[in-house]
């Protein structure tokens, strides 16, 4: 008979990852998913890394996402469908796995939709900490989907914003996001474009979906200053920003060989200048030089920030006890006898189903 060491496999579900986030707090996970991925990229030398895997189609892309170091290895599968609104469904939808690299056994199976949201932010707020000005207060948030409220409240904690204006050319969005942010410590206020929106922002995060070239910010809407959050162009042929917004900044990257494909720097020359931002985090290369300097963080969304969000997601759902244990690997005596499993009678498996506070308990 299998014994207890065989594998098994923590599965937190939307539910659970609900639950999870209502009790240890918003703020409290984007602050703790934030502090993971500093803590990972200050290890980048450790992983195995590589651009995602993407098929496309006239709809939408769907995308793995892999990366490893000695110990475990993890993947995101997500999908990005701009009109997936029309269906019902969000246009992002996720889950990952953790795995022994030792063995490949997996150890965790979890829903990535929210924990994407939550790392995005985490992300975005973590790189603007350290590029944007100390002084900043104010945000133009263009783009006010699923994403939007995780920005504005990673901003707000993690950098001191105040002030979010916001605009989408869905109103109805841009009502949502902000009857969402009311009692949030936050003024905000809607535009009526995104010229409205940026004159005078510290910090501009655009997050919108549409997968086309897009120019939603051009270099007349840039003020001395400006430290830009680029995060909706994040696949060929998706862009947000005017080249010349580029040409005009200092532009800061993840993985610097996947933003090339999929990122606003995709418009640009092979020898355009980027930073990768792990090197601003561990002293190698400078973040922003001073006052007047525009920023841009062309974020496109990279493995080491899901495996980050993964761990700590993990972490936390065994301190509350929180998941269930499922057999998602066959449990046999002869681990060689694969086809003997189909020929005995079924018997119960040790410990499918089981939740995993009962196994803490």
């Amino acid at each position: 008979m299998p014994t207890n060491n065989y594998p098994t496999t923590v599965y937190i579900g939307a539910q659970d990852m609900i639950r999870l986030v209502q009790r240890k707090g918003l703020s409290a996970c984007i602050a703790g998913v934030a502090e993971r991925i500093e803590r990972d990229f200050l290890r980048w030398n450790d992983f195995d890394k590589s651009a995602r895997l993407a098929c496309h189609s006239q709809d939408g892309v769907i995308e793995l996402m892999p990366i490893a170091d000695t110990v475990e290895f993890a993947f995101k599968y997500v999908n990005g469908h701009p009109g997936n609104h029309r269906h019902g469904l969000p246009t992002v939808m996720a889950f990952g796995v953790l795995a022994d690299v030792a063995t490949g056994a997996p150890r965790l199976l979890s829903e990535l939709t929210l924990t994407t949201a939550i790392r995005t932010a985490a992300t975005s707020a973590l790189v603007a900490r350290k590029l944007a000005r100390s002084d900043s207060r104010s945000m133009a948030l263009i783009g006010n989907g699923a994403q939007s409220e995780f920005q504005a409240l990673a901003f707000r904690d993690l950098v001191g914003i105040r002030e979010v204006r916001l605009f989408d050319t869905d109103s109805a969005a841009s009502a949502k996001l902000a009857a969402n942010l009311v009692g949030q410590g936050l003024e905000v206020r809607i535009c009526a474009s995104t010229a409205e929106a940026v004159l005078g922002a510290d910090i501009v995060t655009t997050v919108t979906a549409d997968k086309t070239n897009a120019t939603i910010l051009t270099p007349e809407m840039m003020e001395p200053g400006m430290h830009i959050n680029a995060v909706g162009g994040d696949c060929p042929g998706k862009t947000e920003l005017h080249r010349g917004v580029l040409e005009m900044a200092a532009v800061f990257v993840e993985f610097e060989p996947q933003s090339r494909i999929e990122g606003d720097v995709q418009q640009m020359s092979a020898d355009f200048a980027v930073t990768e931002f792990w090197q601003v985090l561990a002293g190698h290369r400078p973040g922003r030089t001073d006052a007047a300097q525009i920023t841009v963080f062309d974020s496109v969304g990279f493995a080491l920030e899901d495996y980050a969000a993964l761990t700590f997601m993990r972490d936390t759902a065994a301190e509350l006890g929180i998941g269930d244990i499922i057999e998602l690997v066959p449990q046999a005596a002869d681990p060689k006898n694969l086809f003997g499993l189909l020929c005995a009678n079924p018997s119960q498996p040790l410990v499918a189903h089981a939740r995993q506070e009962d196994l803490v308990a």
